[in-house]
C-alpha cells in the first residue's frame, strides 16, 4: 500500500497544474456543500424554535373555579399536540404587566389583578395543530377567548407566519440540495476527464507494467489512490474554509438572532456538528474518488 501511495504522489506532483484544477474544483464543491448543510440546519432551527416557543395564550373568564381550570390544564397536557403548558394567575398577569411597564411607573398604580384575567400558555409539538386545537379551546365554557404572543402575531396570521417558515427552509434544502448535486456532477466529471488524461500520458508505463505480469488492481491502485488524494485535499480545504467563515460569523449571528439557536452556541456542538459533516463529505469524496477513477480506467481501456 504504501508503495502504490508514494508512486501516486509522485504522479500528482508531476502534474501540478492538473492535480490543482481537481483540487480547486473538488474545494469549491464541497465548501459550497458544507454552507448549504449549515444554511439547512439553521432554517430547521429557526422553525423548531418557533414551534416550540409558548405562542397560544388561553385567557379565562372571571369566578371560574380551581377544579375547572384544573381540568382544562389537564386535558391540554394529556394532548399529544401540546408542550409547556403553565397556569398564569392574575396576580402573576399584574406582574408581567408591571415589568413591561417598568420605565413608566405610573401605568402599573393604576391598575389591581382584578382587571386581569387568569390564562393557560402552551406551546405546540407542530404549529400545523395549531388551528384545529384553538378552535376546540374555544369551544370550552372557561374559556373567555384565545389568543398568540406578539412574535407570531394574531390568529389570522398564525398560519401565514408557518408556511412562510416552512416555505423558507424547504427552498434551502431542495434549492441547495440540487445545487449541491449540480456542483458534485460537475466534480465527479472533472475527476474522470483529468485521471482519464494522467492514465493516456503514462500509457507505455502502464504497457510495460501489464506486459511484466503486473496484476490489474496493482495497475490500478496508483490512480485510486492518486483520485483519493485529490478527494481528500479538495473536502478538507472546502470545509475548513467554511468552518473559519462560520466562526467568524458566529458572534455576530448569536447577537442577531438572540435566543433562536440558528447555530450551536457551545463550542464543543458547534465543532461536533461541523465533524460530522467533514466526517459525511469525506464519505462522499471517497466514493467519488473510487468510482470516477474506475470509470477513468475503464473508459481508457475501451479505447
Amino acid at each position: 500500500m504504501n508503495i502504490h501511495i508514494k508512486t501516486a504522489w509522485d504522479h500528482v506532483r508531476r502534474a501540478p497544474f492538473q492535480a490543482m484544477a481537481a483540487i480547486f474544483v473538488l474545494t469549491i464543491t464541497f465548501f459550497v456543500i458544507t454552507i448549504i448543510t449549515i444554511l439547512g440546519y439553521s432554517s430547521s432551527q429557526v422553525l423548531k424554535y418557533f414551534e416550540t416557543r409558548p405562542q397560544v395564550i388561553t385567557f379565562l373568564k372571571d369566578d371560574i373555579t380551581p377544579e375547572k381550570i384544573s381540568a382544562l390544564q389537564n386535558k391540554l397536557e394529556a394532548d399529544n399536540r401540546v408542550s409547556e403548558v403553565s397556569y398564569i394567575s392574575k396576580e402573576q398577569a399584574l406582574e408581567i404587566y408591571k415589568k413591561a411597564t417598568a420605565g413608566n411607573p405610573l401605568l402599573s398604580e393604576l391598575v389591581s389583578p382584578s382587571i386581569f384575567p387568569a390564562s393557560l400558555e402552551f406551546s405546540l409539538v407542530d404549529l400545523s395543530y395549531a388551528n384545529d386545537l384553538i378552535e376546540e379551546i374555544k369551544g370550552e365554557e372557561i374559556v373567555d377567548q384565545v389568543g398568540f404572543t406578539a412574535s407570531l402575531g394574531g390568529e389570522e396570521t398564525l398560519s401565514d407566519v408557518v408556511n412562510r417558515l416552512r416555505t423558507f427552509s424547504n427552498y434551502i434544502k431542495i434549492g441547495g440540495g440540487a445545487f449541491a448535486l449540480l456542483l458534485t456532477s460537475t466534480s465527479f466529471l472533472v475527476l474522470i476527464v483529468i485521471i482519464g488524461m494522467r492514465m493516456t500520458s503514462r500509457r507505455g508505463e502502464i504497457e510495460v507494467l501489464d506486459l511484466i505480469g503486473a496484476t490489474p488492481g496493482f495497475i490500478r491502485s496508483p490512480i485510486i489512490y492518486e483520485a483519493i488524494i485529490y478527494a481528500i485535499t479538495g473536502v478538507f480545504i472546502g470545509w475548513l474554509i467554511a468552518l473559519l467563515l462560520v466562526l467568524y460569523a458566529t458572534p455576530s449571528l448569536i447577537s442577531y438572532f438572540g435566543e433562536i439557536p440558528v447555530v450551536p452556541k457551545d463550542t464543543l456542538k458547534l465543532f461536533g456538528l461541523f465533524g460530522l459533516i467533514l466526517g459525511a463529505e469525506f464519505l462522499i469524496g471517497l466514493f467519488l474518488a473510487v468510482s470516477g477513477s474506475i470509470l477513468a480506467v475503464l473508459r481508457v481501456k475501451r479505447k
